[in-house]
């Protein structure tokens, strides 16, 4: 896996353009690319940002392999000024990022690139290769996070798409909300533990037997003292002999409510709900009353909200498929596409309506204020609008100096909402992270990442943190950027309709 240069996962006619754009003279124009989303998955109000870290990377090891590389998929006499050209292109430009942990709501620009236009174009593949898994990933383990206020521990691996995607998925699932992965690389990456105890081949490699079952528990627990103890009973009957010999094992071997690590058992299959209100109370009467009761097989946040509607006594819920390969919706629709040139705002239009997107060179802001929402935990600001601007603009400004503003809708100019000065918060979503090529942002901690993303998600109402039929929080666009818009697609308009052959 590390050795593959990311900064090439790309697909060719990144590089056909690029030749392209080399032989006609447009390599030094200086292009802006945003990269954004049209839509959630799974309607959700919005997705959780994961990868940055690793774009930065990417973008960074550009430029780094020798002219025969490029020999590779850009063969002969027709390609040999080009490869000239990329066995010498560095990234030079500039790079704005949303941090990892971040909510971001469709359209809003995840990453912007402004650099010379074959460098900016060339990290379309890549970019959207990272950021499309990380965010799925990140997106579904925010939605099964949130079905519950139980430990959610990821350990998907097996099923992931790939040793890469295994390992950042791991860490995408823990910034939005995972208590802990299974995988090993995962954690060392981001010097954080990983999580795990035994499977059922532990068990079964003692014999098919209820006493081997006994052994089996006991010279685990012998050889992990000192370590968190959790015991799979459900290889033979959970309730009939599982159960007991768990309970045999850990008083035999001196595990009680007074061990300092703690301990627990696994239940892997059959009726979860049922299954873990008897072992609760087989456990209690044992009195092994903080012995803990995980639960595994097949689970998403369906499923889990269920098992606690139904009364589940499961004190920890780990979740594989559904969030390492975001079983529902697999492929997130991040997009990269090209919003200026030089100093010329541009925009794609389409037939699809989805598809139009905002020109120009751009950024969000999140307007939060002093609110009481019934239920909601957090006492002080929360977040009630986004809106973004061209740079530099009137409402771009406005928001810098704390000034009165006034957000209206895109699509309905009679809602609207003002600001007074002094009555709001303002922060801006996106930060440069590359200046000239070179990296200018903080490394953050897989600990600081999950601590930023918990603590703008309670800036949100309840409503809006709802799985099903979540209350769409407001994202606008400002005056200045919807003129822009408007009169690139009226002019755009007029010479369709005057076209002819």
């Amino acid at each position: 896996m590390n050795s593959i240069n990311n900064a090439y996962v790309s697909d060719k006619y990144q590089y056909t353009m690029g030749k392209s754009y080399l032989e006609c003279g447009k390599q030094d124009q200086i292009a802006v690319f945003n990269l954004f989303y049209r839509k959630a998955p799974e309607n959700n109000n919005w997705a959780v940002v994961s990868g940055t870290e690793e774009v930065i990377q990417m973008v960074q090891a550009l430029g780094s392999e020798p002219e025969e590389f490029y020999e590779k998929f850009l063969p002969g006499e027709a390609y040999k000024e080009f490869r000239k050209y990329l066995s010498t292109m560095k990234f030079t430009g500039d790079v704005y990022c949303m941090r990892e942990g971040e909510i971001v709501f469709p359209n809003q620009p995840i990453v912007t690139v402004v650099a010379p236009m074959i460098q900016a174009q060339v990290l379309e593949t890549p970019m959207l290769c990272i950021l499309n898994h990380q965010m799925a990933v990140a997106t579904k383990a925010s939605r099964v996070c949130r079905s519950t206020d139980k430990p959610v521990s990821e350990f998907g691996s097996r099923r992931a798409h790939g040793p890469w995607a295994a390992v950042y998925g791991g860490k995408a699932a823990q910034i939005a909300g995972c208590a802990s992965s299974s995988n090993i690389l995962t954690g060392a990456f981001n010097n954080v533990p990983s999580t795990g105890t035994m499977a059922h081949s532990f068990v079964t490699s003692y014999g098919s037997t209820v006493e081997g079952e006994h052994q089996a528990f006991c010279d685990y627990i012998r050889t992990h003292k000192g370590e968190n103890l959790i015991l799979l009973i459900d290889t033979y009957d959970t309730l009939r002999c599982g159960v007991k010999n768990a309970i045999r094992s850990f008083k035999e071997n001196g595990i009680d409510d007074n061990y300092p690590y703690g301990y627990g058992i696994r239940l892997d299959s059959g009726d979860l709900a049922y299954l873990s209100q008897e072992v609760r109370r087989i456990l209690d009467e044992q009195g092994l009353k903080q012995c803990k009761i995980f639960a595994t097989n097949g689970l998403d946040e369906y499923l889990i909200t269920d098992l606690e509607r139904q009364g589940a006594r499961i004190d920890c819920y780990g979740v594989g498929d559904a969030i390492a390969t975001s079983k529902a919706a697999p492929c997130f629709g991040n997009v990269y596409k090209l919003v200026q040139v030089d100093d010329e705002p541009v925009l794609k239009r389409s037939e699809d309506k989805i598809k139009l997107i905002n020109p120009g060179f751009q950024i969000t802001w999140r307007i939060s204020a002093q609110d009481s929402v019934k239920g909601h935990k957090f006492d002080g600001y929360i977040h009630k609008v986004d809106v973004t601007c061209l740079r530099g603009d009137a409402m771009d400004m406005a928001l810098q100096h704390g000034e009165a503003v006034t957000v209206r809708d895109e699509y309905d100019s009679y809602k609207y909402k003002t600001f007074e000065q002094g009555s709001y918060e303002a922060r801006p979503l996106q930060h440069q992270v590359i200046a000239k090529g070179v990296r200018v942002c903080p490394q953050h901690t897989l600990a600081q990442k999950q601590q930023f993303y918990q603590d703008n998600l309670h800036h949100f109402s309840p409503a809006e943190r709802r799985l099903i039929n979540p209350h769409y929080y407001k994202v606008d666009i400002s005056d200045a950027l919807y003129d822009t818009k408007m009169s690139i697609i009226g002019k755009l308009v007029k010479e369709i309709e005057e076209f002819k052959l």
